[in-house]
């Protein structure tokens, strides 16, 4: 029975897009649990090395959270009524029942204690080869090789004299599973190995023969020679020889001057520049793998000994990425951004303008490429990293680092970036682009902060903290918990603190230190209590109240109600205060004017003034006769609605006339003819919707017209089928 036992714990078969295995192996531990109830410890002696081994391979590694849990619970009955299993005790500890949960642990953290025994250090690593690396699922076969990696000190010469060399036939094999998953593993043993021989002081290639060595770089060219970067199976092989790139560079492996480096560079480029031909879904994976193997050959093998680049290579390297930053194919900008964002300092040497001139013209904004969100936002990201790259110097040149001369202009692109609200079939990608250029503006802050603040001027860092103020109080959950966590950790950073912050005492006051950690973004109800007051701060009025009007107005029942909420509360508290209440309603309808036309915040800014004026937010202005707010505001919402035909906008209007009618003077004429001419709309129902609400107001302000004129226009509103 054993022999079958053994088998049908590591049973695994695939029928279409998924695994039957599960059931069989789920039994086998049921089987196990049972041995041990069923046997005396001496009648399973002989079988007790082979059971023990099965059953951690199944705890440890198996796909199935059920099945890990079983065998799991079969290796502590074992142990516990038989007393036989090696380490048992030891073992329990680390993969008891909830331990063996996460999968993630299970295979880079619990196996790399348990291959520390003796006993089961061949097994698992058996298991890996044979059964995991060629796995179905490809998160299994990349967590087995990670796994390979992990556990190679435990056995380095079992490692490289066994199982490398039975896995680098596989690595240009015909099936495309095994391959994936052998190349995999080839990069981490390898990488495992070299340091491992580093740690010791030995040569990288202490562990590995001159046939080991060679296998490794004939991986690419037999690949390429066989064409299997194209199609399909090509969405699994680039990113996979691409990891293989960076390892064996990190490795240092002693390829410097070879042919393959020319080969591995033009399959870097190639994969970058053939993204578009890839699933949605590889792309970002190939594009990940590809940056980073890039780094780390550039690192490796482009560098000479006074640890400069060869200025041939350089000028062609840099000079082929730029120019495809203005490719028509979005991806193929993003590819060549992120590879410009990790070329290392000796390769921007001189070069620093070329590549920030680059990025920045993919940043900018016109009417061919409106939707390439995802470029804008990886150059953006790229920006970042040149600069983390290059370093700064206050007197340098603006050919090597982030100097005087060129720190304005990296903040300008960084801050147009904020700006970015593109929309379109997929929704908000310019938030994207938004949330990118705040991360990038945090990072060069604190750059400069901690190398030469004096570079950082009042204004900009006033821009930044406006801007990110506005972002903290809009209407999108994740972006505006990324800005409130940018925006918390500039005004808290002490190393040094970021100069220029203004009322920063105010802001601390606002936002202890002590509750940076604790305060959600999230939540509508923790955040926008906070934001509402920095409406009390001069500097942060107007773009505070920009993001809170898209808030205020939107559609999202919570944020509204609490946005809402914490407006009215910061206007009671300034109702007593007309110079408060005057600077506020003065941004208010500078924010009106700046935004006239654009739908994106005059829409919900109608909606949320529509609001406030049913609340009563601007009471004390009823008394003066022709106050110029409420005329401003009228000019502005007539000017706004002017051959409109957008309907959320007109119905938001309606309530804004209907509001503004409470106020005295010779507006109120204007008003009610403005109310007519709605009325009068070719749309059905801009007429019942003013119809409606002018019935509504008439209730409401009663005093606006005669008793006999009331009781008549009343009577026509409402028998009139509008």
């Amino acid at each position: 029975v054993v022999p079958v036992l053994l088998r049908a714990l590591a049973y695994d078969e695939k029928r279409g897009a998924c695994s039957v295995g599960a059931n069989v192996r789920d039994a086998a531990c049921y089987v196990c649990w049972a041995f041990a109830r069923a046997y005396e410890p001496a009648e399973l002696l002989p079988f007790i090395s082979h059971i023990s081994s099965a059953l951690i391979i199944a705890a440890v590694f198996d796909r199935d959270v059920n099945c890990r849990r079983a065998a799991s619970a079969a290796f502590q009955e074992n142990v516990g009524r038989q007393g036989t299993f090696p380490h048992g005790i030891d073992i329990l500890t680390a993969a008891d029942y909830f331990a063996v949960g996460n999968r993630v642990n299970c295979y880079l953290t619990i196996s790399v204690y348990i291959a520390g025994f003796p006993e089961y250090t061949q097994p698992m690593i058996d298991h890996l080869v044979n059964m995991k690396i060629n796995h179905w699922d490809s998160v299994i076969r990349e967590l087995a090789t990670k796994a390979l990696h992990n556990i190679t000190p435990q056995a380095p010469e079992y490692m490289a004299n066994v199982v490398l060399p039975r896995l680098l036939p596989l690595s240009v094999g015909s099936d495309l599973h095994t391959r994936h998953g052998a190349i995999l593993a080839c990069a981490e043993i390898t990488h495992a190995l070299c340091k491992l021989a580093q740690e010791n002081n030995r040569s990288v290639t202490y562990y590995f023969t001159e046939k080991s060595l060679e296998g490794l770089k004939q991986i690419h060219q037999e690949l390429c020679s066989r064409q299997l970067y194209r199609g399909l199976g090509g969405e699994l092989m680039r990113p996979a020889v691409c990891t293989l790139i960076e390892k064996l560079s990190l490795s240092k492996m002693p390829f410097r001057g070879d042919p393959i480096i020319g080969g591995w560079q033009w399959l870097i480029n190639d994969s970058l520049r053939h993204l578009t031909l890839v699933s949605s879904a590889a792309r970002h994976h190939i594009k990940e793998c590809a940056v980073s193997a890039l780094a780390a050959l550039c690192n490796e093998f482009y560098i000479n000994e006074r640890g400069e680049a060869d200025p041939a290579l350089q000028e062609e390297l840099v000079t082929q990425y730029v120019s495809e930053l203005q490719n028509s194919e979005e991806m193929i900008r993003c590819g060549f951004s992120r590879a410009l964002g990790a070329l290392p300092r000796f390769l921007l040497k001189g070069r620093l303008q070329q590549v920030l001139e680059g990025l920045r013209k993919v940043t900018v904004i016109s009417p061919e490429d409106m939707s390439f969100a995802e470029s804008r936002r990886d150059a953006l990201i790229a920006i970042a990293k040149v600069c983390q790259t290059v370093g700064v110097k206050g007197d340098g040149s603006q050919q090597e680092f982030v100097c005087r001369d060129n720190v304005d202009h990296i903040y300008a692109t960084l801050l147009s970036g904020v700006t970015d609200y593109t929309t379109d079939s997929r929704g908000d990608v310019g938030g994207w682009v938004r949330e990118a250029a705040m991360s990038s503006l945090m990072e060069l802050t604190l750059l400069l902060v901690q190398n030469e603040a004096e570079l950082l001027n009042a204004n900009v860092c006033k821009q930044i903290m406006c801007w990110l103020a506005q972002q903290s109080a809009e209407k999108i959950d994740k972006f505006r918990a990324h800005a409130g966590s940018v925006f918390l950790t500039l005004l808290h950073f002490d190393h040094p603190p970021v100069p220029h912050i203004p009322h920063r005492e105010e802001l601390e006051r606002i936002f202890p230190r002590w509750e940076q950690e604790m305060l959600n973004w999230n939540a509508a109800s923790e955040a926008f209590p906070r934001i509402t007051q920095l409406l009390a701060l001069p500097a942060y009025q107007y773009h505070v109240l920009l993001g809170l009007s898209v808030s205020v107005g939107g559609l999202t029942e919570t944020t509204l109600r609490y946005s809402a909420q914490s407006l009215f509360d910061h206007m009671k508290t300034i109702q007593g205060d007309p110079r408060a209440l005057q600077g506020f309603c003065e941004t208010l309808l500078k924010v009106f004017e700046d935004n006239l036309r654009n739908d994106r915040v005059s829409v919900p800014l109608l909606t949320m003034l529509d609001q406030m004026l049913a609340n009563g937010c601007f009471d004390i202005f009823t008394e003066q006769e022709n106050h110029p707010f409420p005329v401003k505001l009228f000019t502005l919402c007539k000017e706004e609605i002017k051959r409109s035909k957008d309907i959320r906008k007109l119905r938001s209007s309606i309530g804004v006339f209907c509001g503004l009618i409470q106020f005295q003077g010779d507006m109120r004429e204007k008003v009610f003819f403005q109310l007519f001419l709605l009325l009068c709309h070719p749309f059905p129902i801009i007429r019942k919707t003013t119809a409606s609400q002018v019935y509504e107001m008439l209730l409401t302000y009663s005093h606006v017209v005669g008793t006999a004129t009331l009781e008549q226009a009343m009577a026509i509103l409402s028998d009139t089928n509008w």
